[in-house]
């Protein structure tokens, strides 16, 4: 593959490719990243790629890329998890941190349209699937992803935490 081919193929597939990740993590940034790392892996194995079938070679790269960054951070959240105890015991910093952390999300989430709130708090505290939540409300399965992404997006634009 010529660079010129690569360049082509980056125009004519970079966007998709971003979109495709973004619509499974719903991380723009993530996705973005990833669909970068996505070209630099293709531009690694050119000598090796067949150009009639670089399209599902692509996708094949985001979605294993995005599966073992999922894989990942489950890694890191396990870890955290078990050692969780071990940082609140020896850093009052890091208690600190959680506590404001903690109550600037409540006063985000408090002050969230009530749709999006209660779409939210349904998802991720009572953990019900957008279906269920969707019989719950009487509304379409569509109209609770809107809510969502309302909600995600509220929550984005109004944490100064970068988490």
């Amino acid at each position: 593959m010529t660079l010129a081919e690569f360049k082509d193929i980056f125009d004519q597939y970079y966007t998709p490719i971003k979109n495709f990740l973004y619509y499974k993590c719903g991380d723009i940034d993530q996705s973005e990243d990833l669909a970068q790392d996505v070209f630099v892996k293709l531009w690694d194995k050119r000598e090796e790629v067949q150009l009639d079938t670089v399209k599902s070679y692509l996708y094949t790269i985001a979605n294993n890329m995005l599966l073992n960054k999922i894989r990942h951070d489950k890694v890191v959240v396990n870890f955290a998890e078990r050692n969780k105890n071990q940082q609140e015991e020896y850093s009052p910093e890091f208690q600190l941190q959680e506590k404001e952390f903690k109550e600037e999300l409540e006063g985000v989430i408090s002050r969230m349209p009530e749709k999006q709130r209660e779409v939210f708090l349904m998802n991720r505290i009572e953990e019900m699937t957008y279906k269920e939540i969707a019989e719950r409300l009487e509304l379409s399965v569509k109209a609770v992803e809107k809510r969502m992404h309302g909600a995600l997006s509220h929550l984005r634009e109004h944490i100064k935490y970068k988490i």
